[in-house]
């Protein structure tokens, strides 16, 4: 990991206590943009309604931490495919 954020996601906020997480990766129009609506519980908690299926939790300590979780999944699903090992055929007895 390179420590740098991912562009394609963005963590933008829409009101005082309310965020919008959103993937560039879509248009504008199309639905699929809008990752998450993160609300402010409290001064130390959010909530997210995640708009995907995603396996995240629902509530962070900060907006912040919602967009990392999504990154970090993103991350995880970038991964590159299984090495294939040759098998040998079964040694015959002797």
């Amino acid at each position: 990991m390179s420590g740098l954020p991912d562009p394609r996601f963005e963590l933008r906020k829409v009101a005082e206590r309310e965020w919008m997480i959103l993937d560039h990766r879509y248009g504008a129009d199309d639905p699929r943009k809008t990752v998450g609506c993160v609300y402010q519980v409290d001064e130390y908690e959010v909530e997210v309604m995640w708009m995907r299926e995603l396996a995240a939790a629902s509530r962070f300590m900060s907006a912040l931490e919602a967009l990392d979780e999504v990154q970090r999944l993103h991350e995880r699903s970038r991964a590159t495919r299984p090495i294939s090992i040759p098998h040998l055929p079964p040694l015959l007895p002797t």
